[in-house]
């Protein structure tokens, strides 16, 4: 037989100028032969070569391999094991592989090793350990783990740069998350959320000329230290939230407008009087009405002993929105909004005619005939609700019949949308809202104004924006454009730019989906390294899709202009 076991094979070690030949194992020989051949000099090569007369060994080694047919599959290969004479060579000894099914240290095949690790990227190591045992593979949870090596960073960072923060544990430690804006696919992951942090990254990877960020101080204290040139975009949606914020918090302060419009629309329209007086409204004790009344008290003596806010918070275990929140706002304000945040049960509909039905029988009706009335009229809820609504009418627990007023989210929702796309009834509501409270109107008309420089791209109308909303702007929306102020020229790049930090909120909620899924069991290193692996996998199936996309428009172009020069070199017919 010519070939490998006609002649010697010339096979590199320690140096590419050492060269051994080595003659082929015997199929006779049934044990190991540790004899190493005699050296001998090779003309062209500084190290020393043995020369043939002697054969090498060779042992079994077993490779785990896919299964197949739902039954798990070994295999046996017969290798050689070559020795190297030189004393300087740390590899006394190395073994050949068969390409494209063996490597070193690894008892298990290739194409097998790519299905644990693709099983380990998806799943990590406990749930991956359970797929594998349901797919007949040999893998625990730390042989699945330890075939995720992170990927390194790029030594330059990308010219568009989204950065944002997320939540290892919400309230209490934060991470950043790094994304190439232009190819959206992320870049690093950082384990906190210091401007210490994020400069020394960006010290580190030189090259971002554009960074979209939201308002968070320590990201905009980094980028100043690190990239003073680089331009800051302020996030285009993020804007909208703080607005919806301000907005929302107007509502709330002029409820008592709406109301007041409410009851003088009431008192107009003309009713016999009642027979019977409903009690006055108490708000119930419920958990959530005590613990607002507790926290608004803890609050408000920690301020008179000189706290701070930043003190409170970590006293309280709150935020310290919260605690702001909790300091500037009327306790009235406070228990009103904890009372609407009541679930509304199926009796909401029916609460009018149980009160009225309660007044003219002076509370003498009894909860099983108005059981029987509301089913009449499409009540589908239990009795033993009615009975706790005429228990609570009775003790004065309960709310009377007053005039409906939108809730302040609602209000912001009209606001905040667009006007083309709000129903005719709610332009109606929204208008008795605005006739209601000027300040409200005041609002709207700056919010609206402000979407509408931010939807058509008008950031050099901002300034103009600002000195009205400064000058008689109720005071939850002035306070809005004076952080506008402070962070001018971001926000104006976010109103004029195209570039925003869609894509950097879209894998947040990819990692919030990985952490949730697994990150209490593990570390940040093994979050890191699924979150960039499995974006370099969704990375090159998007590139890929791009292409087939591409290809496919292509070709059906190229028909269509083929079918047009057919049809035009057809002969006409009768028929045409």
């Amino acid at each position: 037989m010519s070939g490998w076991w006609g002649s010697a094979r010339w096979m590199m070690c320690c140096s590419r100028t050492s060269m051994f030949a080595w003659r082929p194992w015997s199929s006779r020989r049934r044990s190991w032969s540790w004899w190493r051949p005699r050296a001998v000099r090779h003309p062209g090569a500084r190290g020393a070569v043995p020369g043939p007369g002697r054969s090498t060994p060779s042992y079994v080694r077993s490779l785990a391999e896919r299964p197949l047919a739902g039954k798990k599959l070994l295999l046996r290969l017969r290798v050689r094991r070559f020795f190297c004479e030189r004393q300087s060579c740390r590899r006394r000894t190395f073994v050949e592989q068969v390409s494209g099914l063996s490597e070193r240290y690894r008892r298990s095949s290739l194409g097998l090793k790519v299905w644990l690790r693709q099983v380990a990227v998806e799943l990590g190591g406990r749930a991956g350990e359970r797929l594998c045992r349901r797919m007949h593979l040999v893998a625990g949870r730390t042989r699945l783990l330890e075939l995720l090596d992170p990927p390194t960073a790029p030594e330059r960072s990308p010219r568009v740069l989204g950065v944002d923060e997320f939540a290892f544990r919400k309230g209490r430690t934060y991470g950043t998350l790094l994304v190439d804006v232009e190819a959206g696919r992320v870049v690093d992951v950082l384990p906190d959320r210091t401007s210490e942090t994020f400069a020394a990254w960006l010290r580190e990877h030189p090259g971002a000329e554009i960074i979209c960020r939201d308002r968070a101080t320590a990201y905009t204290r980094a980028i100043k230290e690190a990239t003073p040139d680089a331009v800051e975009v302020a996030d285009r949606w993020h804007l909208l939230q703080n607005l919806a914020a301000a907005v929302e918090k107007t509502c709330h302060q002029h409820r008592s407008c709406l109301r007041k419009r409410a009851d003088e629309e009431t008192a107009r329209i003309p009713e016999a009087p009642p027979l019977m007086q409903l009690p006055l409204h108490e708000l119930p004790r419920t958990q959530i009405i005590e613990r607002t009344r507790h926290r608004y008290a803890d609050v408000h003596k920690l301020v008179a002993a000189g706290w701070t806010v930043s003190a409170i918070a970590r006293r309280l275990h709150l935020d310290r929105k919260t605690v702001r929140r909790f300091r500037d706002t009327d306790l009235d304000q406070l228990l009103a909004s904890a009372y609407e945040r009541r679930p509304v049960g199926v009796l909401e509909p029916f609460k009018p005619y149980l009160n009225s039905r309660f007044t003219e029988s002076l509370g003498q009706v009894s909860g099983s005939r108005l059981f029987l009335e509301l089913r009449e009229r499409g009540y589908r809820g239990s009795r033993q609700v009615v009975r706790k609504h005429l228990a609570a009418l009775r003790a004065g627990a309960a709310e009377p019949v007053r005039a409906d007023i939108p809730s302040p989210r609602k209000i912001t929702g009209w606001i905040m949308r667009p006007q083309d796309t709000l129903p005719p009834d709610l332009v109606r509501r929204l208008l008795d809202v605005r006739i209601a409270c000027p300040d409200i109107a005041r609002a709207c008309d700056l919010a609206r104004a402000f979407a509408e420089l931010l939807r058509h791209r008008r950031g050099f109308l901002l300034t103009e924006w600002i000195r009205q909303a400064e000058q008689d702007a109720p005071k939850p929306i002035s306070g809005f454009a004076g952080f506008l102020r402070g962070d001018l020229a971001a926000v104006t790049a976010g109103l004029t730019l195209h570039w925003s930090s869609g894509v950097v909120e879209g894998h947040v909620n990819r990692v919030k989906t990985l952490k949730r899924a697994m990150y209490g069991r593990a570390s940040f290193t093994l979050l890191r390294t699924r979150i960039l692996i499995q974006d370099e996998q969704w990375s090159g199936h998007r590139s890929g899709s791009r292409v087939r996309r591409a290809s496919l428009l292509t070709s059906l172009s190229t028909s269509d202009v083929n079918a047009e020069h057919s049809s035009a070199s057809r002969p006409s017919s009768s028929f045409d």
